[in-house]
């Protein structure tokens, strides 16, 4: 997966932030390598009982990934950036949209993001720039 542009690493991000950043890079990367219906699975699961994850929110869990991360920060660090960021926000209670897709507009390459309030989280690019094809979204309250 690649994303439209490379990404600068974040400073100032707190030196407990970065620690928890670290404690979900391996993970992520673990489950990077997955299929996507094992991925989508796994996230399923660990999404239960968080909120709603907020935009400040969701910015500082990407920041901090790809302030500990070369990976993460990089070109082709979309998917463990993005699965880093939604297992650090789901530390915290809350949990974004993850999203995997494509660009509407060739080359057609794959991506991975969360949004947070329905908006790509600092991906640097209009809201309708990739097709949404998997999405794991915070769990609905309204049905219990």
């Amino acid at each position: 997966m690649t994303t439209p542009s490379a990404l600068e690493r974040p400073t100032g991000v707190p030196f407990a932030r970065r620690m928890a950043a670290r404690l979900v890079l391996l993970p992520a990367l673990m489950l990077s390598l997955l299929p996507p219906r094992r991925i989508r699975a796994v996230l399923d699961r660990v999404r239960r009982g968080a909120g709603p994850a907020t935009a400040a929110q969701a910015v500082d869990a990407r920041n901090a990934m790809c302030a500990v991360s070369l990976r993460c920060a990089g070109p082709k660090g979309c998917l463990p950036r993005s699965l880093g960021a939604a297992l650090l926000c789901r530390l915290t209670g809350s949990w974004p949209t993850w999203c995997t897709g494509v660009r509407v507009v060739p080359p057609f390459t794959a991506h991975a993001w969360i949004e947070a309030d329905g908006r790509p989280v600092d991906e640097g690019v209009p809201d309708d720039y990739f097709t949404r094809l998997i999405t794991v979204a915070a769990a609905s309250r309204t049905g219990r």
